[in-house]
């Protein structure tokens, strides 16, 4: 597992009150954001199934997705398993689990808003770390 912190300036200064270009084919692009709050970027990720994603993250606090356009599902660590959780357009997701996402028409064919705080920690470690097996008892007939 490695832990990233993220710190101030943790996002672009931008012109206000005008269109920002969102860049094709970048996983992760930094926006815009207000220092000591938030800031929001794009997320399209390049992995197109569940079983490509070599990585999970957890941040120390939530993080708001809301899907702009394509498909783009989310890979959540819950409850000891993996659940595949696909975005709708305008049903916003507040995630604090490990995650990550891939879309599954192919790489960067779904894009997110995401908006999350300017400054926190994240931790990194592959799927199976952050969903340990479980051992099941069955009863005895």
């Amino acid at each position: 597992m490695r832990t990233v912190k993220t710190r101030h300036p943790s996002f672009p200064g931008v012109e206000m009150d005008s269109a920002m270009d969102v860049r094709p084919d970048v996983i992760w692009q930094v926006l815009c954001g207000d220092r000591g709050h938030w800031r929001a970027g794009i997320y399209s990720p390049s992995e197109r199934s569940a079983e490509e994603c070599i990585e999970l993250e957890k941040h120390n606090c939530p993080e708001l997705f809301v899907l702009l356009e394509g498909k783009l599902t989310l890979l959540i660590a819950k409850d000891r398993q993996l659940i595949e959780l696909p975005l709708e357009p305008g049903k916003p997701v507040l995630v604090q689990s490990p995650h990550s996402g891939f879309c599954p028409d192919g790489p960067h064919t779904g894009r997110a808003l995401v908006v999350e705080r300017d400054e926190f920690d994240t931790e990194y470690s592959e799927p199976k770390n952050w969903t340990p097996n479980q051992t099941i008892t069955m009863p005895i007939a």
